[in-house]
């Protein structure tokens, strides 16, 4: 299995090319040209000091310069360290505390940054120098140095997302990346001469730097390559790239599909046909809005079956488990009251009363095997049995970086513990939540993503933006506490819709709904909802009410 180094050079003799389109402008970059660029800048690294095994942090928006930055730094037998731009700036301090613990918490040698972003990272005693990444540009090919391989040499150090937790720094090694990306590969069915890939993922999530970024960079397939901030700012121009360029391949969050419906259903004039797989994971996914986003394409030739959701994590790379394309979603309707009382996912016909549906996932990727067990005593369980799924195999990663107190509750057995719950159907995965969001109540377990995607649905807040936890209550009881962000001007009608909607979804009152102030609620960098941040917000009342 070659190494990521020899994936590069291969590449680099294809004649395909990366396409950035960013801030409105579109340059047509051949990956030859890149890989040579990249050998420059890899030999300014070098001519630095940086050595082989060191890690280099870089804070960049989407650019070309910060792509071929990502691939200069591998060419140097460094560790990628991509540090996070948060999807909404609620303070500067926090956002600069945040870049500066992790630059020290991965021991970066050297920190690349783009120009405009400098002015927040200034370095303080300790800190690794401060380089912009243009500087790189004046480094000469020529002076490269290829370094070894090195299968265990650590190739990205990806920061996990803390959705319920701080962030902790995934190692992942040479071994261990190509594994997940031959997985990818063949799961994906990659024809690397016909399939152009399209993407506005960022580049410090793992979904966009190894899922999109290092496939299409390392195989020199074509990618099109768009930037967050374009993407929220208009999301008709994702459906716009395929259309143009015709895409073959995309990804995102549910809640990028949730955005593109909204634009499909206003377009005109676009050409879908040739996706054949739009992949939806990174958070919980809703089936029915994915079904919305493929009665919206339809009308644009959009396949419904290349449609589908599928689990991944960066404690794998990215890709877990992934349904055989052109199959579309397939979704397992379940007693919602059985499976909160009894942890069992009993089917029931599509459309009873007090049922849930839910996405089923696919197989494992090839090199990976998993199971789900009993959380407490860890034996495996049978079908429709819902219990932690666990993983192991060739893209496992070996642990988190200078975490040995989170490693040892990492692993079970040789087992990677995920920290979800989920079952199995036939070797097939279904998720049904994070174990630590559990919400206790009555004896039942209650899923906050069935309150949060219930009350989304009510006119006057916002979807996608309702956190739901518990908290302790009499007796030491756990009660609902529901927060939603709203731009109502009614307030108390909202309250009353929140509360009646709470007991129509779950039987049980909330003992407490919060309204607050629009693009407050805290997320992850990837735009994932923070329920443990959440919660400690509204014990602390630091939460930004609508009304206050």
């Amino acid at each position: 299995m070659p190494s990521l180094l020899r994936r590069l050079q291969r590449a680099a003799e294809r004649d395909t090319a990366v396409t950035f389109v960013v801030g409105g402008d579109e340059v047509v970059v051949p990956w030859r040209e890149l890989h040579e660029q990249a050998k420059g800048y890899a030999a300014a690294l070098q001519a630095r000091g940086v050595r082989p095994g060191d890690h280099v942090a870089l804070l960049s928006p989407t650019t070309r310069e910060l792509v071929t930055a990502i691939q200069a730094t591998w060419l140097a037998g460094a560790t990628v360290v991509v540090l996070p731009l948060p999807m909404r700036l609620s303070s500067v301090e926090e956002f600069v505390a945040q870049t500066r613990q992790r630059v020290r918490h991965a021991d970066a040698a050297l920190c690349l940054v783009d120009p405009e972003l400098a002015a927040f990272v200034s370095p303080e005693p300790g800190d690794p120098p401060l380089v912009e990444i243009g500087e790189l540009a004046a480094g000469d090919p020529a002076a490269w140095v290829r370094p070894d391989d090195d299968p265990e040499r650590l190739v990205i150090l990806q920061f996990t997302s803390g959705s319920t937790s701080d962030p902790k720094g995934v190692m992942l090694p040479d071994r261990v990346v190509r594994a997940n990306l031959d997985a990818i590969a063949e799961a994906a069915k990659l024809d690397v001469d016909e399939d152009v890939v399209v993407s506005w993922l960022p580049l410090y999530h793992d979904m966009g730097l190894v899922g999109i970024l290092t496939l299409t960079m390392s195989t020199g397939t074509a990618l099109v390559l768009g930037a967050p901030q374009d993407f929220t700012a208009r999301p008709a121009r994702w459906m716009e790239w395929i259309s143009r360029y015709g895409g073959t391949a995309t990804a995102g969050p549910n809640f990028s599909y949730v955005l593109a419906t909204r634009a499909l259903k206003r377009a005109e004039g676009l050409d879908l046909s040739r996706l054949r797989i739009a992949l939806n994971g990174a958070e919980p996914i809703d089936p029915d809005q994915v079904e919305e986003f493929v009665e919206a394409g339809r009308p644009h030739g959009l396949r419904p079956e290349a449609v589908f959701p599928a689990f991944g994590m960066a404690e794998v790379a990215i890709a877990g488990t992934f349904p055989e394309p052109l199959s579309g979603m397939q979704v397992d309707c379940v007693d919602r009251r059985v499976l909160e009382t009894e942890r069992y996912a009993a089917p029931v016909p599509p459309g009873t009363e007090g049922s849930r549906r839910l996405p089923i996932l696919g197989r494992p990727v090839p090199g990976l095997e998993i199971r789900v067990v009993d959380p407490e005593r860890g034996t495996p369980l049978r079908d429709r049995e819902v219990g932690e799924l666990e993983i192991r195999g060739t893209s496992v990663t070996p642990g988190y970086y200078k975490r040995p107190d989170a490693d040892a509750e990492l692993f079970h057995d040789g087992w990677l513990r995920t920290g979800d719950l989920a079952y199995l159907l036939d070797g097939q995965l279904v998720m049904c939540g994070r174990i630590k969001d559990v919400i206790i109540v009555g004896g039942r377990n209650v899923f906050p993503e069935d309150v949060e995607r219930a009350v989304g649905e009510l006119e006057g807040v916002r979807a996608g933006n309702v956190i739901a936890f518990g908290v302790e209550g009499d007796r030491g009881r756990e009660s609902l506490v529901v927060v939603a962000e709203t731009k109502a001007e009614d307030l108390a009608a909202v309250r009353r819709q929140v509360a009646e909607r709470v007991r129509e979804v779950v039987g049980i009152p909330a003992k407490d709904i919060v309204l607050v102030t629009p693009g407050t609620l805290p997320k992850t960098s990837s735009g994932k909802l923070q329920r443990g941040l959440c919660r400690r917000r509204y014990t602390e009342g630091k939460l930004v009410l609508v009304d206050a």
